[in-house]
């Protein structure tokens, strides 16, 4: 039976052999996209591997053994780019050396990755250069960088010096796996995190895959049915049929993994340049393991000739039941309850307050979204059913009536194709919700340009309450105050001195004076009367706060100007005409002045590993809501192609009645973008509608609708799904001719 079934596979006839190689190339398609979902999370994991050195301060030692690395890690900005600095210093003679470098830098010396190294040379030496005071002696190798631009540099120290900054830690190894801390310093966050968020996008990616190798595998499946019907009333048993079924499936299947493969190596140097976290991947990182090869080569036959026999079970069971089709029942409104319990048990939060309890509110974001992501694939189908039949009721043309009717006929068939797209919008289309209306709310900070134009350098006394006292500043150089008023750019400059009683941590953290505090209003205004106010934590914490500093009025601190004067300094705050090269020039002037005193930030920005993170997780979203659009594109083509080869007979004698071939055409042009226009519709009012709520509730951050490039991404990704549908517009014309309208 085997040669029996290669025979009928390979040389019983042109339509064979046509079907044959369809469903190869519909596989090659499935395999080429499943092996670059695969290549990208181990590229992404290959980033993530070469930074993770730089999360060597979570496991800091207690060991008392000399040869031990002092070890401060820290993220300074320039142009709104993270720059990861690492200072160190040796405590024995066989200190650990972090990768990419020969030995490690001494007291006065620096290396630099080469991104940053290009940067120190380009840029004015007054805003990012004279951050770092002493000589380059060594580039940062690529086996320590995430990225080829990542911006990395080590700065080195003696022990003595550096073992007396609040922050450092002895270090006895070097880190070389991710670690699980809440603030990493590796560019694409802790482990945990990391592992959740590539989680989900592996999910989001492979799993429209997957479905889209399956249907490739069942193409022209009534075509098969008929004919294996026909070898069953001759005689054949249900063994035999499916040792041949298996056959044909074996051929398409294998050779659509060649093709695959083919594909994948083609295009791979085109998809090191994809943004899948902000940063592109180095040379190598879109590899694929031994067992990625091995589940693909072995996998997707075994799942072809799998998918094959389950498409074959009325033939198995009666070759009669071929013919006894019967239209299955439209789907229920039922099937839309639990997309509507999922959104009700996000809005009763929302007016009735988030659960006290973390687990609480965790259990609340999970339960919500798994009823929203099970409600969209159930509800898909009805939505696909309302959509045909509003199609059909207002159809004028009779490509729309046909179009509507074959959809009603099997919804469920007709959304099968691209019910993976449904998890990839509704994740992508939630994330970019909530991200940017995190970022709008960052942005309203301080009014249009205030908070943003106004730099802060926060020192240790500032956030924490066990900040040294060799590690304070009592006062501010008048050559520093006199360096910032002279800096081009400089609008004004206040001093936050600290608090002598800690026991007002929170609501009353500083004292400003009224005069330098009118200068910045970025961080508040003075109680009328009042000559030294007392100042609470005016640096933007998004997050669960809907207030901002730029609009407190501070209360009266209840001493002199001068008493103020006298206490040690917590903070500067910097107004600036908002240019960049100002910002960068403070920045400078602040870093030089106070070393190891934290890094100046904008009152209206995020931190850096936040800002990081989120970007991150924006691109990542971005590559996902188009590579799922490509991927339902494709399962539509797959579906037009085995429809076409289904109903070859039918379009022929339409053909032959005087149909033009333009209305072919539109009949399929309509029963493949009606249910992707229509999930995708769906799916996107769904994320964003869930991530108002929940941000709303959880956060207290009003939801904004996504800007531009967001509508730009989905749009462009629906126009290029939708003329990968029309590639296939030329098959209409090639296989419906005149010879085929003749009875079989």
């Amino acid at each position: 039976m085997i040669r029996l079934g290669l025979r009928l596979t390979l040389v019983s006839g042109r339509d064979a052999a046509l079907r044959v190689l369809v469903m190869a190339a519909a596989v090659a398609m499935g395999v080429g996209l499943l092996l670059a979902c695969l290549a990208g999370v181990n590229g992404l994991h290959a980033q993530t591997d070469r930074g993770a050195w730089l999360d060597s301060a979570a496991q800091a030692s207690t060991s008392a053994s000399p040869n031990q690395l002092w070890w401060l890690s820290g993220t300074d900005l320039f142009d709104n780019q993270e720059i990861d600095q690492v200072d160190v210093a040796a405590a024995g003679p066989n200190a650990p050396v972090p990768p990419g470098i020969a030995h490690l830098p001494g007291a006065g010396e620096f290396d630099a990755s080469p991104a940053l190294s290009t940067l120190l040379r380009s840029e004015p030496a007054n805003e990012l250069r004279d951050r770092y005071p002493g000589r380059q002696v060594g580039t940062i190798g690529a086996a320590a960088l995430p990225s080829p631009n990542s911006l990395i540099i080590i700065v080195g120290h003696s022990a003595h010096q550096l073992s007396r900054v609040p922050g450092a830690v002895k270090v006895a190894a070097i880190q070389s796996t991710p670690a699980n801390c809440f603030a990493c310093q590796n560019a694409l966050g802790s482990g945990t995190v990391l592992e959740f968020i590539l989680a989900g996008g592996a999910v989001a990616l492979l799993l429209p895959v997957l479905i889209l190798i399956a249907m490739a595998s069942r193409l022209s499946a009534a075509r098969r049915e008929e004919r294996f019907a026909a070898m069953r009333l001759v005689g054949a048993t249900p063994r035999q049929i499916s040792v041949v079924s298996a056959v044909e499936a074996v051929v398409a299947g294998v050779t659509g993994v060649a093709l695959g493969f083919a594909l994948f190596f083609v295009f791979r140097p085109l998809l090191s340049h994809v943004p899948f976290t902000g940063a592109p991947l180095s040379q190598g990182d879109l590899s694929l393991h031994w067992i990625n090869i091995m589940l693909v080569a072995i996998g997707v036959p075994i799942a072809a000739v799998v998918s094959a026999r389950l498409a074959l079970r009325r033939a198995q069971g009666s070759p009669l039941s071929v013919q006894r089709r019967t239209l299955a029942h439209p789907p229920r409104i039922v099937r839309i309850i639990p997309l509507f319990a999922g959104i009700a048990l996000l809005a009763y939060f929302d007016s009735a307050g988030k659960p006290g309890a973390v687990g609480g509110q965790l259990l609340e974001l999970l339960v919500g979204f798994v009823l929203l992501v099970v409600g969209l694939v159930l509800a898909g189908p009805w939505f696909t059913t309302a959509g045909s039949r509003l199609m059909t009721r207002r159809a004028n043309h009779p490509a729309a009536l046909i179009a509507g009717r074959r959809l009603l006929d099997n919804p469920k068939a007709a959304f099968r194709f691209i019910s993976g797209l449904v998890i990839a919008l509704f994740v992508a289309s939630a994330l970019i919700g909530a991200l940017s209306s995190i970022n709008a709310a960052a942005g309203a900070v301080g009014g249009v340009g205030t908070g943003s134009a106004t730099l802060a350098d926060p020192f240790c006394s500032f956030s924490t309450t066990d900040c040294p006292v060799a590690a304070q500043v009592p006062s501010v150089p008048a050559r520093v105050m006199n360096e910032l008023h002279t800096t081009p750019g400089v609008e004004a400059v206040t001093v936050v001195h600290e608090s002598p009683s800690q026991a007002g941590f929170g609501r009353s953290f500083g004292y400003v004076s009224c005069e330098q505090l009118a200068k910045t209003p970025a961080i508040g205004t003075c109680a009328p009367g009042a000559s030294v106010v007392s100042v609470g934590y005016f640096l933007s914490h998004v997050l669960g706060h809907s207030s901002h500093a730029s609009t407190s009025v501070w209360p009266s601190a209840g001493l002199s100007l001068a008493a103020a004067q006298r206490l040690p300094v917590d903070a500067i705050v910097v107004a600036t005409d908002g240019s960049s090269g100002a910002l960068e020039r403070v920045r400078t002037t602040l870093e030089r002045a106070f070393p190891f005193q934290g890094v100046p930030v904008a009152i209206d920005a995020l931190d850096p590993s936040t800002a990081r993170l989120l970007t991150m997780i924006q691109d990542m979203t971005d590559v996902m809501i188009v590579a799922s659009l490509i991927i339902a594109a494709c399962s539509l083509a797959v579906n037009i192609a085995a429809g076409l080869g289904e109903r070859k007979r039918p379009f022929s004698l339409l053909r032959l009645t005087g149909v033009p071939l333009g209305v072919l055409r539109r009949i399929v042009a309509l029963e493949s973008a009606l249910p992707l226009l229509v999930v995708a519709t769906v799916s996107v009012v769904v994320g964003l509608v869930s991530a108002a709520l929940y941000l709303h509730s959880q956060v207290g951050i009003a939801f904004r609708i996504p800007g531009l490039a967001f509508w730009a991404t989905v749009v462009g990704g629906l126009a290029g799904s939708l003329a990968i549908i029309a590639s296939t517009f030329p098959l209409i014309n090639r296989v419906t001719g005149p010879e085929v309208a003749r009875n079989d």
